[in-house]
């Protein structure tokens, strides 16, 4: 059966301001019902202590063909080396911009 979306709808319209107003304030007061310490539980602060964590995943050092970028401290791997000075270890990313 086709339907006719472009049709007016007549279904739940309400023409009184007042009744708009007391449905909306007694749904949304029932529904809007969140504990703050509960959302805010998993949230990390900036300068947390994180001494007693330990981390989930083994943390390699650069390989003999990686380098780690002194601008953005990424670790790349040798190809990625912008030209120039060697010193100065920087990704082609970092030395375009």
């Amino acid at each position: 059966m086709a339907k006719d979306f472009d049709a007016p709808r007549d279904d739940g319209v309400i023409d009184n301001l007042e009744e708009l107003n007391a449905r909306s304030t007694s749904t949304t007061a029932s529904a809007i019902d969140i504990d703050e310490f509960e959302a805010a539980e998993g949230l990390e602060l900036p300068g947390a202590d994180l001494s007693s964590e330990r981390l989930a995943i083994p943390v390699l050092p650069p390989l003999d063909d990686e380098f780690v970028c002194t601008a953005c401290f990424l670790v790349y791997h040798r190809s990625q080396l912008a030209g120039g000075s060697s010193a100065l270890r920087i990704c082609r990313d970092c030395y375009r911009t």
